[in-house]
């Protein structure tokens, strides 16, 4: 069973010796800190003494820009540790239990900048130039010599007392600093004088072939190493099953703030004050990919090399990171990468001379997110996590499926069909599953662990043609990721099937359909699936139900500012529509209060969370047809809880792509009621701003017998995108 966070003995003695590293970097970094308090000071004390003294002030000026550059190169080196963790952990040693037995001896003390005396003034420093002879008979130049030399004495003895108390609290700061390296010194030897005799009892099982301690072992070999950047947790858990000799590894990665916002500092003369100049959004987003790819393949590297008996025959790796659900708000698990790799493939690489991403996603077959700073997770398999694991080894049970309703067995529609994208996910593969039997296939579905990127198998009975495919069945929205694409075909290759098959209730872009040209690939969208649902008897559709219009309307055009009253025959549903070309917009939607405010973030319905109010507002899909993307959603305004009295119909642009909604191009709002009424607005293109207002459906006389429903154009927006949208309406972006 998996041994969560390395909770074993093995375990605490690595995080024992692992902290010993961490309290020598903290005693490096608090002496760091107290040299800057010191320049600090200095500066402070130089700048008083430099006013008016132009010599000096050049010399405060290159002292601040010196300042500017240690720094921007504190954040180089920063970037650089991790570009190069997995170099890092290629160049140390191999983990074996007899590490832990042995005791290691603290670093020796190191005072850094603290050591070096704080230097006196020089007299030559304050030299005033004499007058000549001939000057000095002039009493004016005289007493005007005589004044320079007494202000230069009295800066010397300024400046050699405040070098002198300078000098004395660096002593203090010193003898501090090495009486806490004393005691952490002798609390880290006594306690690895206490790690022997667990570590041999700890081996002696391991010798024994104890399930439990082989995951210990493994998980303690990754927690062991000290040369990790702080932000990695190092925290794993591991699950061994020794029929399959498979150790399934679940490993906590670094969060997207480990890769620093700022690029460099630069000191700005003119108002003597320190610039931050922010790291380009993409540039950040590359490096984090970087650094999680480089974390799977370090962790990978150092599991085979730890396993000097041969244990291993295929090591599963899912990171993740700790993160609240965008839904539900609880924090959990978001699985930003996961591979299963066979120890004989993992040999084969030359994993110093890799593209860190490139191997993980291609040379590997493994799934990386294509925004993992938006925390967008990848499907995972088998994990470490007991409870999961106990409920993967049988096979699920197979989940009713949503056939065609009496009378109407041509799939046509019209009976209560189930919504694809909030379907469970079992019962989603079973209906994909469904689907291709009634095509002729014989197809079974995997188990929800341990089923390496396969949700459904089919085999074509075709004595020629036939073979076994693999099938993937998603339910994502908007638009699947390219990478997804090639995952697929990673994966038939990996099982040796004759074809791969993504069916999903998203749409494809014209790269990944161009890219599965030629190869044994078939992308199945949304549309095509339900298309096929009705064909063969089943049920199935695409988000909310659009009301039927039992008259088409022409919509009437609203102008920036105008409203209208919404017809009581059209409130059963009002249909949105939002269609634009050029940059790419999300549809949002908040459900505000009389005072402008959501109730909480539970009103805020985006991509990550489609729905609010029991379905009274959900979010629908985007689809791009000729290079205009439209994004549909239903409002129920009978449904809305009375404390909701206005539904903000907002779009925004990515801002980390640095666009906006000047560069939005045949932008068109359309709301349409459940009577066929429609009303059209047009937003205007404002390079100002990346997320707009567009316009509002709100309550009018609220709570009194003359209450309507209305809609109001807006076209108004917020410079900082969604950010700035949701904050003006209350939603915690914290």
């Amino acid at each position: 069973m998996a041994r969560r966070h390395g909770t074993g003995v093995l375990g605490m003695l690595a995080a024992a010796q692992r902290e010993q590293h961490r309290q020598a970097e903290e005693q490096r970094k608090a002496a760091a800190a107290a040299q800057a308090r010191y320049e600090r000071e200095q500066r402070s004390a130089q700048r008083a003494a430099a006013q008016g003294q132009r010599e000096a002030l050049r010399a405060y000026q290159q002292a601040r820009e010196a300042d500017a550059a240690r720094r921007t190169a504190e954040l180089d080196a920063r970037v650089t540790e991790l570009r190069g963790i997995l170099a890092q952990g290629l160049a140390g040693p191999a983990f074996r239990p007899a590490e832990l037995m042995r005791a290691a001896e603290p670093a020796p003390f190191d005072p850094g900048q603290l050591g070096e005396p704080v230097p006196l003034p020089d007299q030559s420093w304050y030299h005033v130039v004499p007058p000549t002879e001939l000057q000095a008979r002039d009493p004016g130049i005289r007493r005007q010599y005589e004044e320079r030399l007494a202000h230069a004495r009295a800066r010397f003895e300024h400046d050699w007392y405040a070098a002198g108390a300078a000098e004395q609290q660096r002593l203090r700061q010193l003898a501090e600093y090495r009486a806490q390296y004393d005691a952490w010194a002798a609390e880290q030897r006594r306690s690895a004088a206490a790690q022997a005799e667990p570590a041999r009892r700890l081996a002696a099982e391991l010798g024994a072939g104890s399930t439990a301690a082989v995951a210990e072992y493994f998980e303690t070999a990754l927690a062991w190493r000290g040369d990790w950047p702080d932000e990695v947790p190092q925290d794993a858990g591991a699950l061994w099953d020794p029929s399959a000799r498979l150790l399934v590894v679940d490993f906590r990665l670094p969060d997207y703030p480990v890769v620093p916002a700022l690029s460099r500092y630069r000191y700005v003369k003119v108002d003597d004050r320190e610039a931050e100049v922010a790291r380009s959004a993409t540039e950040r987003k590359e490096v984090y990919r970087e650094v999680l790819a480089q974390c799977a393949l370090r962790v990978l590297a150092e599991l085979f090399r730890a396993d000097g008996d041969g244990l291993l025959d295929t090591v599963t790796l899912n990171g993740y990171v700790e993160a609240p659900d965008p839904a539900t708000g609880r924090t959990g698990q978001r699985h930003l990468l996961t591979v299963t790799v066979p120890r004989d493939g993992f040999r084969a690489l030359a994993l110093d001379r890799v593209e860190a991403v490139s191997c993980l996603v291609d040379g590997l077959g493994g799934r990386l997110s294509a925004r993992p700073e938006k925390l967008v997770a990848v499907p995972v398999g088998r994990t470490a996590d007991p409870a999961t694991a106990a409920e993967a080894d049988p096979a699920p049970a197979a989940a009713p499926l949503p056939a065609a309703a009496d009378g109407d067995a041509d799939g046509d529609g019209d009976g209560d069909e189930p919504d694809l994208f909030v379907m469970d996910p079992l019962v989603f593969e079973e209906l994909v599953a469904e689907l291709f039997r009634r095509r002729g296939f014989v197809t079974r579905t995997t188990a929800r662990s341990g089923d390496q990127g396969v949700d459904v198998v089919a085999e074509d009975p075709d004595p020629i043609t036939g073979g076994q495919i693999v099938i993937q069945a998603k339910r994502y929205r908007g638009r699947v990721d390219p990478t997804a694409v090639r995952d697929l075909d990673a994966t038939r290759v990996h099982h040796g099937a004759n074809k791969g098959i993504l069916v999903t209730t998203a749409t494809f872009g014209k790269g990944s359909r161009d890219w599965v040209k030629g190869k044994p690939l078939t992308l199945v969208d949304g549309a095509q699936l339900v298309e096929l649902l009705h064909q063969h008897g089943l049920r199935g559709r695409l988000g909310a139900r659009p009301a039927p219009a039992p008259r088409s309307l022409p919509a009437e055009a609203l102008s920036p500012g105008q409203n209208t009253v919404l017809p009581a025959a059209d409130l059963a549903e009002l249909a949105v529509s939002f269609s634009s070309a050029g940059a790419d917009a999300d549809l949002t939607l908040l459900l505000l209060t009389a005072d402008g405010q959501v109730r909480g973030d539970h009103d805020f319905v985006f991509y990550h969370q489609p729905t609010a109010a029991a379905g009274a507002v959900t979010l629908g899909q985007k689809t791009s047809s000729r290079g205009v993307s439209t994004e549909t959603a239903a409002i129920r305004p009978a449904a809305l809880p009375a404390a909701v009295h206005r539904i903000a119909v907002s779009v925004n642009m990515d801002t980390d792509s640095g666009a906006d909604c000047g560069q939005l191009r045949r932008a068109r709002l359309e709301v349409r009621g459940a009577a066929g009424a429609g009303w059209a607005f047009t937003p205007p293109a404002d390079p100002a701003v990346s997320a707009m207002l567009v316009a509002e459906v709100y309550r009018h006389h609220a709570g009194t017998p003359h209450e309507v429903w209305k809609l109001r154009a807006v076209g108004q927006g917020w410079a900082d995108g969604l950010a700035g949208l949701a904050r003006a309406h209350g939603v915690d972006i914290a």
